[in-house]
């Protein structure tokens, strides 16, 4: 499935950067940005940030499902994660919202 249009980018690149970047440090924050830079790509009109975000948690939710990774560290950081993107998702209504009160 193509998931940023800017960049052709589909699903199976992202998921196979974000599992390199997992195979890195497991523990790590895994944002777009990061995986865009990873691909040597950057985000152009970001549409696709919320897709891509939400590959990040499903992968990095299997990547530890399958390494057996400790429950209470994996729960930790897949709720901080989720936790990121509310907060993101927040805040583009919000900036959106306040441009069409000025439009």
């Amino acid at each position: 499935m193509l998931v940023c249009s800017c960049n052709y980018i589909t699903d199976k690149e992202i998921v196979s950067t974000i599992n390199e970047l997992l195979d890195e440090d497991c523990w790590q924050l895994i944002v777009p940005a990061k995986v865009y830079h990873a691909m040597a790509k950057r985000g152009r009109c970001c549409g696709c940030f919320p897709t891509v975000v939400d590959l990040i948690i499903q992968t990095t939710e299997a990547y530890h499902a399958n390494r057996r990774s400790e429950d209470e560290k994996v729960v930790d950081f897949m709720e901080r994660l989720r936790r990121f993107h509310e907060e993101q998702r927040a805040a583009i209504q919000e900036r959106r919202q306040r441009m069409a009160k000025t439009a």
